[in-house]
């Protein structure tokens, strides 16, 4: 039975990749795109439990579309003005 996520717990990289079962390429563009914050220490990233969480809950999808609902306003508010 795979381990709970808890969220006051501070993961590696390989073990929040773990719990979301991606590659290693993907977890490192995940970090420094920003849609997982993490933090290094001692030259090493770590990831608190309720930043990976926060990525899998159902309102994760609800604020990237509100993000990508502003970013397309704003462009076709821009086009209007050319």
């Amino acid at each position: 039975m795979p381990e709970e996520i808890k969220p006051e717990k501070i993961y590696t990289p390989k073990e929040a990749r773990d719990f979301l079962k991606v590659s290693e390429s993907t977890m490192k563009r995940m970090i420094r795109n920003g849609i997982i914050k993490a933090y290094k220490v001692s030259g090493q990233y770590r990831i608190w439990g309720d930043e990976i969480l926060n990525l899998i809950s159902p309102t994760f999808e609800t604020r990237v579309l509100n993000v990508y609902k502003k970013v397309r306003n704003k462009t076709k508010e821009a086009i209007k003005k050319w």
